[in-house]
């Protein structure tokens, strides 16, 4: 049908050339062929302006609760962060399985194989939804106390947390369905998506809380709603793919083998995803023990290190995309040239955005609070980080490589070491170490030197695993095993 439309159509409706390079721009990317830099970079961009549109989400709840309810209403949505990302790992799994196996069927041209995966991520991710509507409000106060969570923010950060969760299945639907798109080359249409949902949140952001007045519920309800426009548009483009994969009945029915291959691809991705959620509360409950104020500058200082973070994960799940349609392929070596152009693109960026970050930081956090100490201490915490920033670019790439290749397990562990091992009992002895009359829980610098500290030797291991190579032996397809 395709063919006859595209023969029928007039030139001065639509050339061939223009169809092709619509097709090419908006299509699923083959990343088997092509210099890997330029792939990359093609994937890359669009990726990384959703990451920026994606981190607006987060931001413009900040600025417009900051502005307009106050630092604690600020502290109240940075406090419930940990909470939600906890209950997320089950989403996390399903997303990390469903999208290493559909870029290595991709690369392998198993469309069958490729239409069930896809078919199993949608209805995985409807169980976990219902699953996370019932047990997150159940649990979220007394996870709020455990944390020990000041009381002028206890109940703000309560009433946040129960409205997402009850809206979960738009954020989730969101997340998995444009790493499915993305593991089939195409970055273009979640960013699209995105683009219109992060421009409808912030409408409603003003809108609910700037005159509404529903304060830190309505921030809430807007990222809900918006969340859940993108989910039903990366469906939509889906059902569209024809050429590339099949979505009917017959593919959302659940498949023991495809389910276990998914789960055992993913889990270690959740796992590694609770066990940072896990040190987080912990952290978090240090950090609440500093006051009110502490806490806005963590959440400050959260969503400015969310921007420097993108071009990190944007690589990172650049990489993952590569390696798995290569490794499908059955271009092991192509791999090792990825690698090569990937850590080119990821220190520089990171080089370049973080130096922005430390001279332009100080307007940037005082688009958050009225609070003169606020930005100061977030300036003072951004200079300690900085290095850090180009460490978690080469961590991504190297990660991103191995999970692209179906080896989830590494990932984990160097994310359990740094965290679990290294970072939660650093900070707390840190904190210890440095009491005082005036500071009587510990300076709050211990949070941002046991996290660089992280962050450095977690490249230290990701460099040691990738070269030690076993991830290599991961591959989930027939034509990669073969090679």
């Amino acid at each position: 049908m395709h063919e006859q439309n595209e023969q029928m159509a007039s030139p001065e409706v639509v050339s061939k050339p223009a169809r092709r390079s619509l097709k090419s721009f908006f299509g699923a990317q083959d990343m088997t062929e092509n210099s890997p830099i330029s792939c990359l970079v093609k994937f890359s961009m669009p990726l990384l302006i959703g990451n920026v549109a994606q981190q607006l989400y987060n931001t413009v709840d900040s600025i417009v609760v900051g502005q307009y309810v106050g630092d604690a209403a600020l502290a109240a949505v940075g406090a419930s962060g940990p909470i939600l990302n906890l209950l997320l790992v089950l989403f996390i799994g399903i997303a990390t399985g469903g999208s290493i196996m559909v870029s290595q069927y991709f690369g392998a041209k198993q469309k069958e194989a490729l239409s069930h995966t896809v078919g199993m991520v949608i209805t995985l991710n409807l169980i976990c939804s219902l699953m996370i509507m019932i047990v997150g409000p159940l649990i979220t106060r007394p996870l709020m106390s455990l944390m020990n969570t000041p009381p002028d923010v206890y109940e703000m950060a309560c009433t946040y947390l129960v409205i997402v969760f009850v809206g979960i299945a738009g954020l989730a639907y969101y997340n998995i369905l444009s790493g499915v798109l993305r593991g089939l080359g195409d970055s273009v249409s979640p960013l699209i998506f995105l683009l219109v949902a992060c421009g409808l949140n912030i409408v409603l952001d003003i809108l609910f809380v700037a005159v509404f007045r529903w304060n830190v519920a309505g921030v809430a309800w807007a990222t809900v709603i918006s969340q859940t426009i993108s989910g039903i548009l990366c469906f939509l483009r889906l059902l569209s793919m024809r050429e590339v994969v099949t979505i009917n009945l017959q593919m959302l029915k659940l498949k023991k083998d495809m389910v276990k291959q998914i789960l055992k691809l993913g889990l270690p991705s959740g796992l590694s995803q609770a066990i940072f959620s896990l040190a987080s509360l912990v952290v978090q409950s240090l950090t609440n023990s500093f006051g009110t104020l502490v806490i806005a500058c963590a959440t400050v200082l959260m969503r400015v290190d969310g921007f420097a973070m993108m071009p990190n994960f944007t690589f990172g799940t650049a990489m993952t995309t590569f390696s798995g349609q290569n490794i499908g392929a059955g271009k092991l070596e192509r791999v090792h040239k990825g690698v090569r152009s990937g850590l080119i693109l990821a220190v520089s960026v990171a080089v370049v955005l973080t130096s922005s970050i430390l001279i332009f930081g100080r307007p940037l956090m005082g688009m958050f609070t009225k609070t003169q100490e606020v930005v100061d201490l977030g300036m003072q915490m951004m200079g300690i980080l900085a290095l850090g920033y180009v460490c978690m670019g080469i961590t991504q790439v190297f990660c991103g490589t191995m999970q692209g290749a179906g080896d989830t397990i590494t990932p984990m562990l160097i994310s359990f070491t740094t965290t679990v091992v290294i970072r939660v009992p650093l900070a707390y002895g840190l904190a210890w170490m440095t009491r005082s009359p005036e500071l009587p829980t510990g300076s709050p610098i211990s949070l941002y030197i046991s996290l660089l500290v992280s962050w450095v030797l977690g490249a230290v291991l990701a460099f040691f695993f990738y070269k030690r190579g076993k991830w290599r032996r991961k591959a989930i397809t027939v034509s990669a095993s073969q090679d």
